[in-house]
């Protein structure tokens, strides 16, 4: 049995595209409430309108930044799901304690309401971004991370479970490529990459929410949960896309592919570990495991889960292949 049903459930940054996606499947579990948080009172909105014949949602608008309002949004909470964040990357270069406010004081808020509340399980999402971080937005992801992970080793009594999960790009979430792309091939007839060469890790909104909804019932405390995830060539994605795009809206004239080159901030290949975490990760089919830095019961992990094998940063041979993006992108209906 679901361990969500009946329960009480909070999504925190609940009317972006994840939350969204996460809400329609947590639904599913019949759970007794799911509380969806954001500082958008328009998206809150047309939430509510999308969902208006569930009656076990509440619409609660508030900021993470504020601590107060966020631990009466927690009051008689079992589960919390933390996906606020601000994550555009330019933005975050650009505004770079903005990012601070929300990636890092905002987790650390939201631990304090969880242990003031006495929460069950804390899920925090982060991003491959964290990883050697090369910009503003995944140097404060990755300290959230270690917000989460050292959290459970500072509460004390309190009974917490917290967690996080790492994945990198989600189709069709709001700023991923595929509303700009799709935007740009109606409006201009043509397209701009960074750069053609560049490979992503790229996975499908049901693969995502599948994952962190096992992360999060896996947790024992203070890992990181590290997504295996497609390797997706850029190239390879805007062609195919261009060919979905024209063939759905009748567009015959050729689309133009322009590389405009990297932004600030921007890596060329993004990793799912550095080496040193490699050297100490667990595995399953789907998932790597991160124990954490301290207090982990080694013998815990290794009699249930397996010792990594060696890890390979992403290779062009690795990429999935046009036809699995294009089975995607119908399947999820994400054009």
């Amino acid at each position: 049995m679901s361990i969500y049903k009946g329960s009480k459930i909070l999504i925190i940054g609940g009317t972006g595209t994840i939350g969204q996606y996460l809400l329609k499947e947590l639904l599913l579990l019949n759970p007794k409430v799911i509380r969806v948080f954001s500082r958008d009172e328009y998206k809150q909105f047309e939430l509510q309108q999308d969902f208006s014949e569930y009656r076990n949602i509440r619409y609660l608008v508030g900021d993470i930044r504020d601590e107060i309002r966020l631990t009466r949004a927690m009051e008689d909470i079992d589960y919390v799901f933390h996906l606020a964040a601000m994550k555009h990357v330019p933005a975050c270069e650009y505004n770079p304690f903005e990012a601070v406010k929300t990636n890092v004081i905002g987790t650390q808020n939201v631990i304090q309401a969880a242990l003031a509340n006495g929460v069950k399980r804390v899920l925090f999402t982060s991003t491959d971004k964290a990883i050697a971080p090369a910009n503003t937005y995944g140097a404060t992801k990755l300290t959230a991370e270690r917000l989460i992970s050292a959290a459970q080793y500072q509460k004390g009594p309190k009974k917490t479970i917290f967690s996080s999960v790492r994945f990198g790009n989600v189709m069709g979430s709001r700023g991923s490529v595929i509303p700009l792309f799709k935007k740009q091939i109606l409006e201009h007839g043509r397209i701009t990459v960074t750069d053609s060469s560049m490979l992503r890790y790229m996975m499908t909104p049901s693969q995502a929410i599948g994952l962190i909804l096992k992360a999060n019932e896996l947790a024992k405390g203070g890992e990181v949960f590290v997504l295996k995830m497609p390797i997706v060539k850029l190239i390879d994605f805007a062609e195919v896309l261009i060919e979905e795009v024209a063939s759905t809206h009748g567009i015959k004239k050729p689309i133009i592919i322009e590389e405009i080159g990297l932004r600030p901030g921007e890596k060329r290949f993004e990793e799912l570990m550095t080496e040193d975490e490699a050297k100490i990760a667990y595995e399953t089919d789907d998932m790597f495991i991160l124990p954490p830095p301290f207090g982990a019961n080694i013998d815990q992990y290794s009699s249930e889960w397996r010792l990594s094998e060696k890890y390979q940063l992403p290779q062009e041979r690795d990429a999935i292949s046009r036809t699995t993006i294009r089975k995607w992108l119908r399947e999820e209906d994400l054009i």
